[in-house]
Protein backbone atom coordinates (compact mmCIF):
# COMPACT_ATOMS: atom_id res chain seq x y z
CA UNK A 1 0.00 0.00 0.00
CA UNK A 2 1.47 3.35 -0.75
CA UNK A 3 2.40 5.35 2.20
CA UNK A 4 3.14 9.51 2.90
CA UNK A 5 5.43 10.76 0.69
CA UNK A 6 6.20 13.50 3.09
CA UNK A 7 9.74 13.14 4.69
CA UNK A 8 9.96 12.72 8.09
CA UNK A 9 10.09 16.28 10.28
CA UNK A 10 10.90 16.94 13.51
CA UNK A 11 7.59 16.31 14.47
CA UNK A 12 7.38 12.45 13.61
CA UNK A 13 7.70 9.93 16.49
CA UNK A 14 11.32 10.87 17.79
CA UNK A 15 13.30 11.77 14.27
CA UNK A 16 16.46 10.53 14.44
CA UNK A 17 19.07 14.20 14.40
CA UNK A 18 22.30 12.38 14.80
CA UNK A 19 24.75 11.38 11.96
CA UNK A 20 25.55 8.04 13.88
CA UNK A 21 25.07 5.57 10.65
CA UNK A 22 22.27 3.03 10.82
CA UNK A 23 22.52 -0.62 10.73
CA UNK A 24 20.00 -2.83 9.54
CA UNK A 25 19.36 -5.93 12.01
CA UNK A 26 16.38 -7.06 9.68
CA UNK A 27 14.28 -6.23 7.19
CA UNK A 28 11.04 -7.76 5.46
CA UNK A 29 8.63 -7.70 2.49
CA UNK A 30 4.62 -8.07 3.70
CA UNK A 31 1.55 -7.26 2.91
CA UNK A 32 1.84 -3.71 3.62
CA UNK A 33 5.47 -3.41 2.16
CA UNK A 34 8.50 -3.59 3.60
CA UNK A 35 9.71 -2.77 7.01
CA UNK A 36 12.70 -2.46 8.50
CA UNK A 37 14.50 -2.78 11.99
CA UNK A 38 17.61 -0.52 12.11
CA UNK A 39 20.21 0.72 15.22
CA UNK A 40 21.57 3.63 15.13
CA UNK A 41 23.65 4.06 17.82
CA UNK A 42 22.46 2.90 20.83
CA UNK A 43 18.86 3.10 19.92
CA UNK A 44 16.63 1.20 17.58
CA UNK A 45 14.43 2.31 14.65
CA UNK A 46 11.50 1.38 12.57
CA UNK A 47 10.96 2.36 9.06
CA UNK A 48 8.14 1.03 6.79
CA UNK A 49 8.36 1.32 3.40
CA UNK A 50 11.19 4.10 3.71
CA UNK A 51 9.06 6.38 5.74
CA UNK A 52 10.45 6.50 9.53
CA UNK A 53 8.08 5.55 11.98
CA UNK A 54 9.47 5.83 15.49
CA UNK A 55 12.56 4.88 17.34
CA UNK A 56 13.99 4.47 21.18
CA UNK A 57 14.95 7.28 22.00
CA UNK A 58 12.03 9.24 24.01
CA UNK A 59 9.00 7.09 24.95
CA UNK A 60 7.62 10.32 26.37
CA UNK A 61 4.58 10.65 24.22
CA UNK A 62 3.86 7.13 24.16
CA UNK A 63 3.60 6.64 27.69
CA UNK A 64 1.67 9.82 27.94
CA UNK A 65 -0.84 7.86 25.90
CA UNK A 66 -1.61 5.39 28.89
CA UNK A 67 -1.41 7.81 31.30
CA UNK A 68 -3.90 10.07 29.92
CA UNK A 69 -6.29 7.91 28.97
CA UNK A 70 -6.22 6.35 32.64
CA UNK A 71 -6.63 9.55 34.20
CA UNK A 72 -9.59 10.38 31.98
CA UNK A 73 -11.33 7.57 33.06
CA UNK A 74 -13.90 7.66 36.21
CA UNK A 75 -12.36 7.66 39.12
CA UNK A 76 -14.67 4.38 39.92
CA UNK A 77 -13.42 2.71 36.72
CA UNK A 78 -9.86 3.44 37.32
CA UNK A 79 -10.68 1.50 40.75
CA UNK A 80 -11.94 -1.85 38.74
CA UNK A 81 -9.19 -2.78 37.00
CA UNK A 82 -9.76 -1.10 33.75
CA UNK A 83 -9.35 -2.92 30.25
CA UNK A 84 -7.31 -1.48 27.43
CA UNK A 85 -6.44 -1.97 24.10
CA UNK A 86 -3.31 -0.97 22.58
CA UNK A 87 -3.63 -0.21 18.78
CA UNK A 88 -0.07 -0.85 17.50
CA UNK A 89 2.93 -2.49 19.32
CA UNK A 90 5.55 -0.01 18.20
CA UNK A 91 9.10 0.39 19.68
CA UNK A 92 6.97 -0.96 22.91
CA UNK A 93 6.68 2.04 24.90
CA UNK A 94 2.80 2.36 25.26
CA UNK A 95 2.85 -1.33 25.90
CA UNK A 96 5.69 -1.65 28.29
CA UNK A 97 4.21 1.39 30.49
CA UNK A 98 0.42 0.13 30.46
CA UNK A 99 2.17 -3.61 31.58
CA UNK A 100 4.22 -1.70 34.29
CA UNK A 101 1.09 0.17 35.99
CA UNK A 102 -0.91 -2.37 38.36
CA UNK A 103 -3.84 -0.95 37.93
CA UNK A 104 -4.80 -1.67 34.35
CA UNK A 105 -6.88 -5.56 34.35
CA UNK A 106 -6.88 -6.92 30.41
CA UNK A 107 -4.00 -5.49 27.97
CA UNK A 108 -4.87 -6.26 24.25
CA UNK A 109 -2.38 -5.52 21.60
CA UNK A 110 -3.37 -5.02 18.56
CA UNK A 111 -0.39 -5.07 15.36
CA UNK A 112 -0.56 -5.68 11.97
CA UNK A 113 2.45 -6.45 10.90
CA UNK A 114 4.43 -9.74 12.15
CA UNK A 115 8.15 -8.84 11.52
CA UNK A 116 7.20 -6.00 14.50
CA UNK A 117 5.51 -8.88 16.82
CA UNK A 118 8.74 -10.53 16.26
CA UNK A 119 11.18 -8.47 16.86
CA UNK A 120 9.28 -7.96 20.68
CA UNK A 121 9.09 -11.65 20.94
CA UNK A 122 12.75 -12.79 20.02
CA UNK A 123 14.19 -9.67 18.76
CA UNK A 124 15.93 -6.77 19.92
CA UNK A 125 12.95 -5.18 20.79
CA UNK A 126 12.39 -7.26 23.45
CA UNK A 127 14.50 -5.24 25.97
CA UNK A 128 11.79 -3.15 26.23
CA UNK A 129 8.62 -5.33 25.78
CA UNK A 130 9.87 -8.22 27.55
CA UNK A 131 8.46 -8.06 30.54
CA UNK A 132 5.06 -6.53 29.49
CA UNK A 133 4.46 -9.44 27.08
CA UNK A 134 5.58 -12.07 29.92
CA UNK A 135 2.67 -10.61 31.58
CA UNK A 136 -0.82 -12.95 32.15
CA UNK A 137 -2.54 -9.78 31.65
CA UNK A 138 -0.88 -9.06 27.51
CA UNK A 139 -3.03 -10.66 25.11
CA UNK A 140 -1.19 -9.98 21.31
CA UNK A 141 -3.61 -9.96 18.38
CA UNK A 142 -1.82 -10.18 14.95
CA UNK A 143 -3.90 -8.26 12.98
CA UNK A 144 -4.86 -4.40 10.90
CA UNK A 145 -6.83 -2.37 13.83
CA UNK A 146 -9.12 -0.68 11.27
CA UNK A 147 -10.79 -3.40 10.04
CA UNK A 148 -10.56 -5.30 13.98
CA UNK A 149 -12.36 -2.17 15.06
CA UNK A 150 -15.21 -2.84 12.68
CA UNK A 151 -15.39 -6.40 13.49
CA UNK A 152 -14.50 -6.71 16.70
CA UNK A 153 -17.15 -7.63 19.12
CA UNK A 154 -15.06 -7.24 23.25
CA UNK A 155 -15.63 -3.77 24.61
CA UNK A 156 -12.59 -2.00 26.67
CA UNK A 157 -12.57 0.83 28.92
CA UNK A 158 -9.57 2.32 27.24
CA UNK A 159 -8.52 2.64 23.31
CA UNK A 160 -4.90 3.87 22.98
CA UNK A 161 -4.44 4.40 19.22
CA UNK A 162 -1.23 4.99 17.40
CA UNK A 163 -0.33 3.60 14.35
CA UNK A 164 0.37 6.97 12.02
CA UNK A 165 1.86 10.00 12.80
CA UNK A 166 -1.95 11.05 13.30
CA UNK A 167 -5.53 11.52 11.65
CA UNK A 168 -3.63 14.20 9.25
CA UNK A 169 -0.71 12.18 8.35
CA UNK A 170 -1.07 8.28 7.85
CA UNK A 171 1.46 5.38 7.46
CA UNK A 172 -1.10 3.76 4.55
CA UNK A 173 -3.92 5.32 2.91
CA UNK A 174 -6.38 2.77 4.40
CA UNK A 175 -5.58 4.06 7.80
CA UNK A 176 -7.18 7.15 6.96
CA UNK A 177 -10.94 5.46 7.33
CA UNK A 178 -9.86 5.40 11.06
CA UNK A 179 -10.59 9.19 11.35
CA UNK A 180 -13.53 9.07 9.50
CA UNK A 181 -17.08 9.08 10.94
CA UNK A 182 -17.70 5.82 10.57
CA UNK A 183 -14.31 4.76 12.07
CA UNK A 184 -14.77 6.52 14.95
CA UNK A 185 -18.22 5.26 15.77
CA UNK A 186 -16.32 2.15 15.26
CA UNK A 187 -14.37 3.02 18.18
CA UNK A 188 -17.41 4.09 20.28
CA UNK A 189 -18.53 1.06 19.73
CA UNK A 190 -15.70 -0.88 21.12
CA UNK A 191 -15.84 1.58 24.73
CA UNK A 192 -17.74 0.28 27.82
CA UNK A 193 -19.89 3.78 28.65
CA UNK A 194 -17.65 6.29 30.18
CA UNK A 195 -13.77 4.58 28.31
CA UNK A 196 -11.69 6.62 26.83
CA UNK A 197 -10.29 6.93 22.83
CA UNK A 198 -6.50 8.00 22.96
CA UNK A 199 -5.02 8.68 19.66
CA UNK A 200 -1.61 9.65 19.13
CA UNK A 201 -0.81 12.48 16.95
CA UNK A 202 2.90 14.24 15.73
CA UNK A 203 0.88 17.44 15.75
CA UNK A 204 -2.37 19.33 17.24
CA UNK A 205 -5.21 18.58 14.67
CA UNK A 206 -8.13 20.77 15.88
CA UNK A 207 -10.40 19.91 13.19
CA UNK A 208 -10.01 16.38 14.22
CA UNK A 209 -11.31 17.59 17.74
CA UNK A 210 -14.41 18.46 15.79
CA UNK A 211 -14.31 15.24 14.06
CA UNK A 212 -14.43 13.73 17.57
CA UNK A 213 -17.45 15.91 18.86
CA UNK A 214 -19.57 15.34 15.58
CA UNK A 215 -18.78 11.60 16.26
CA UNK A 216 -20.76 11.33 19.65
CA UNK A 217 -17.67 11.67 21.66
CA UNK A 218 -17.79 14.00 24.74
CA UNK A 219 -15.02 15.39 27.21
CA UNK A 220 -12.90 15.93 24.35
CA UNK A 221 -9.70 17.75 24.57
CA UNK A 222 -5.75 17.44 23.79
CA UNK A 223 -2.39 17.07 26.23
CA UNK A 224 0.92 17.93 25.05
CA UNK A 225 4.60 16.64 25.00
CA UNK A 226 6.80 19.38 23.92
CA UNK A 227 9.81 18.71 21.33
CA UNK A 228 13.24 19.84 21.17
CA UNK A 229 12.09 21.68 17.72
CA UNK A 230 8.81 21.99 15.42
CA UNK A 231 5.16 21.57 17.30
CA UNK A 232 4.49 19.15 20.76
CA UNK A 233 3.53 15.40 20.29
CA UNK A 234 -0.41 15.78 21.47
CA UNK A 235 -2.82 12.77 22.66
CA UNK A 236 -6.35 13.37 21.06
CA UNK A 237 -8.99 12.28 24.08
CA UNK A 238 -12.25 11.55 23.90
CA UNK A 239 -15.13 10.08 26.07
CA UNK A 240 -17.92 7.27 25.31
CA UNK A 241 -20.53 9.32 27.69
CA UNK A 242 -23.65 7.99 27.07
Amino acid sequence: MPVSVQAPGPESHHSPDHDDRPVVLDRRDGPYGEVVLRQRGAELEIIANGCFLMDTSDGRSERLLIDAALAALPGDRRDQRPSVLVGGLGVGFSLAHAAADPRWGRIVVVEREQAVIDWHRTGPLARISGAALADPRTVVLHTDLVPHMETATDSYDALCLDIDNGPDWTVTEDNGSLYTPAGLAACRERLNPGGVLAIWSARPSPAFGEALRNAGFGRVGTEEIPVARGVPDVVHLAARTA
